[in-house]
């Protein structure tokens, strides 16, 4: 692979299939992979879940920890779907000017996935800046780019597939949870472009527990359900310590989830997936 990527980038792999108007149910993953380092583990998980949408984050392009592959499209086509990935962070300790590597979040379906788009937060850590003294190379997480969501269509349905700031910076105050709260108020802000009646799934790594005060009154006073309900278990661990419940999933209109899951003996990332079922309609 050899110069700058598209923002986004796209594959189909899905089988062409006749289809009679929207499911009536639809599988979801929604899972935070790690940058794919263990690929065997997850495309285990994933084969095994028998999902119809895959919401991923933390998904590597051409990276020297995950082999160069792009691996969302290795995923994609190991379980013949259709993908979409957009571009997060240039990780300039993982590529090379002339071969650049990248991360960002990849959602996958068995269907076509129509009209991808990035809404990438005006509000942004300053932590992740190349600085004159910090080497560009591993295990140095030297970056370029910014957080963003990545917002798909297809089979009735418009997701956002998130991923909020792990860390604090400039302008906001160190310590708070002000800047993640502000990067969810504008998913909330790009949601009202669509009708009330339109399905809508928000899904990801928040990086802070959306079921806290402040993130659900947003959530809730915008419209969205939350999947996990108001006290969901661990979704981090670190070795055999479980962390923080960061990863969630919200729905807004005339769509529901049931059987919630979250599979805390998965071990292929430092994120358990979250595993759900929509009824449309």
């Amino acid at each position: 692979m050899s110069g700058p990527l598209p923002e986004i980038l796209t594959g189909d792999f899905a089988p062409a299939r006749l289809r009679f108007g929207p499911p009536r149910s639809i599988r979801v993953v929604d899972w935070n992979i790690d940058r794919g380092e263990d690929l065997p583990g997850i495309l285990e998980f994933l084969a095994s879940a028998g999902a119809d949408l895959l919401l991923l984050q933390e998904v590597d392009v051409n990276a020297k920890r995950t082999r160069r592959v792009n691996v969302a499209e290795q995923i994609a086509r190991s379980l013949k779907m259709n993908y979409v990935w957009a571009r997060e962070f240039q990780e300039l300790a993982q590529g090379s000017p002339d071969s650049p590597a990248y991360i960002g979040q990849a959602t996958l379906a068995r269907w076509p996935l129509s009209k991808p788009r990035v809404l990438r937060f005006l509000h942004q850590s300053s932590f992740w800046s190349p600085r004159w003294f910090v080497p560009k190379v591993p295990p140095f997480q030297v970056r370029s780019g910014g957080r963003n969501a990545l917002v798909t269509e297809g089979a009735g349905l418009v997701t956002y597939n998130l991923h909020l700031e792990s860390r604090h910076g400039m302008p906001l105050h160190v310590g708070s949870d002000a800047l993640r709260l502000a990067q969810i108020e504008e998913v909330i802000a790009d949601t009202r472009r669509y009708p009330p009646g339109a399905p809508l799934v928000v899904c990801g790594d928040f990086n802070l527990n959306p079921a806290n005060s402040k993130p659900a009154a947003a959530m809730r006073e915008a419209g969205f359900k939350s999947v996990l309900g108001p006290k969901p278990e661990a979704t981090t661990h670190l070795l055999f310590v479980r962390g923080p419940a960061v990863d969630s999933a919200f729905l807004r209109g005339p769509v529901q989830a049931s059987s919630p899951k979250i599979h805390s003996g998965i071990r292929a990332s430092d994120h358990f997936p979250i595993t759900f079922t929509l009824l449309l309609g």
